[in-house]
């Protein structure tokens, strides 16, 4: 059975290894220069830059996916555990520091309100269990049907899971402080959500950075990328460079390849891991579309995002490897995101600055420093030189302004990626850096599905489809659809 592989993104590459791993013929086709395809690595004057994931988080869902081959991440990568996890900056001028010893935590959130640190410890309780639910019973299964979501697992813990909640609503039944309301919430826009259109149970995201921790691979999320390529290469997967699929083409019910540039491509089985709308409304014909524009048109897109990479000649002492920058009104920010009404280029935006320069020296020459700063944006938007140097301007004012520095002196590298570069080099629909968010009819069953209902053979992996958006997302949806692929079709 030959499978052919639309984009080498954590996707493409973890299903390649998987298939290939069982014996499956495995062909990846990648559009751009290197695999990783969000997760690429940019790299100018002697600064590397991870293009896009930089919160290694979750790290049993990497043990496992590597356990698969007999290997552990530590074989591969060396990995430290951040501390402090993550530094914030309120929009009172106030300064915390998220640490790896949770006692830590607790008496910070003591100084928020009263009882803070109890309450922080019942939250990451339950945020444990329904972390631990989902690992076991939901993460790793597909769902075809409203009865495979409804199962009797699901109905007889659906209290604890708080369906129909949102989180914004089950955050203030718990804290009474602003600042920590901030804190249990921020992972959400790494979601591609709001608090107020992400169903409660995604508090997980708290037992998932406090609780198990903020971590960092050696060399970045790059590192990753370049143990999982050569783990598929080593089972007899092929990868292709600079070779974008401009067709995928269809007989009937069946896909049987793809066309690129240099040629046709036979398949037994077609794998996409490239935009899914993409491929539904570029790549096939609307006979053989799962899902039309009117669908992608109605669906809560996760953000775009303006991002600088920015390399200095000096090192910066206010910022930690991972720093948010929470604006006070960030309702305001939410709505330009995710109010079509309202949605435009932020004026006073929350932002995050990655400097992994703090903990790699390979990042940035000796004395300097790498900044990655990511804004989150409506997908959708106009985007013109203009703007992005408006909000560059306004970013790098309130940056500096915080810190109590001039940074523009040190800037040796400038570079800006936004809503016209995720659309030109990913393929992304309306530009959105993430895919669809995670609101409740966005959720497991109601995502994109990995097999198309109108071509037999044709399957999709990525942040589009369950469980959604993040690495060790993208690494279960593999494990998931390489399995289905191989009991289907590896027989004949």
């Amino acid at each position: 059975m030959k499978t052919v592989i639309v984009g080498a993104g954590f996707g493409g590459l973890s299903a390649a290894a998987l298939l290939a791993q069982q014996g499956v013929d495995v062909e990846v086709v990648e559009k751009n220069e290197q695999v990783g395809g969000r997760a690429g690595v940019y790299r100018e004057g002697g600064f590397s830059f991870d293009m896009g994931p930089s919160w290694y988080l979750m790290p049993d869902v990497y043990e496992k996916f590597f356990a698969a081959f007999g290997k552990r991440p530590a074989d591969l990568y060396p990995l430290k555990r951040l501390d402090p996890a993550y530094r914030v900056f309120f929009g009172d001028g106030d300064t915390v520091d998220i640490r790896a010893d949770l006692t830590q935590d607790y008496a910070l959130f003591d100084s928020f309100e009263e009882g803070g640190g109890k309450k922080l410890e019942a939250y990451l309780d339950s945020a444990r269990d329904i972390y631990d639910l989902s690992i076991n019973e939901f993460l790793y299964r597909d769902y075809r049907s409203i009865f495979d979501f409804l199962s009797g697992r699901l109905i007889l813990q659906g209290s604890r899971l708080h369906l129909f909640e949102s989180l914004d609503t089950f955050v203030r039944r718990h804290f009474e402080s602003d600042h920590a309301r901030k804190i249990v919430q921020y992972s959400i826009g790494f979601l591609g959500g709001s608090p107020r259109n992400t169903p409660s149970f995604y508090h997980i995201m708290s037992h998932i950075d406090m609780t198990m921790g903020v971590w960092y691979p050696a060399g970045g999320m790059r590192a990753v990328v370049e143990a999982i390529a050569p783990l598929a290469r080593s089972h007899g997967a092929e990868i292709a460079l600079d070779e974008p699929v401009t067709r995928i083409e269809t007989a009937g019910k069946t896909a049987t390849g793809v066309v690129t540039p240099t040629g046709r491509r036979d398949a037994d089985v077609v794998l996409v891991n490239a935009d899914y709308a993409h491929a539904e409304l570029d790549l096939l014909g609307p006979a053989h579309r799962t899902y039309q524009e009117k669908y992608w048109h109605s669906r809560v897109l996760a953000p775009s995002a303006f991002v600088v990479y920015l390399g200095l000649d000096r090192r910066v002492p206010g910022l930690a490897h991972h720093t948010l920058f929470l604006d006070r009104d960030w309702e305001a920010g939410f709505d330009r995101i995710f109010d079509p009404k309202k949605a435009a280029w932020p004026e006073n935006p929350s932002y995050y600055v990655n400097v992994p320069s703090k903990t790699d020296p390979t990042a940035a020459p000796a004395g300097g420093e790498a900044l990655f700063i990511l804004v989150p944006l409506a997908p959708g938007l106009e985007d013109t030189p203009a703007l992005r140097e408006n909000l560059y301007a306004r970013v790098l004012d309130d940056l500096e302004a915080r810190l109590g520095e001039d940074l523009r002196d040190a800037v040796v590298v400038k570079r800006i990626f936004a809503l016209d570069d995720f659309a030109e080099r990913y393929n992304a629909y309306r530009g959105t850096a993430l895919g669809l968010s995670h609101t409740l009819l966005q959720t497991a069953l109601w995502r994109p599905a990995h097999q198309s209902r109108r071509v037999e053979n044709l399957y999709y992996t990525g942040q589009y489809t369950h469980p959604g958006i993040g690495v060790p997302m993208t690494l279960i949806s593999s494990t998931i659809v390489a399995q289905e692929i191989a009991d289907r079709h590896k027989a004949g």
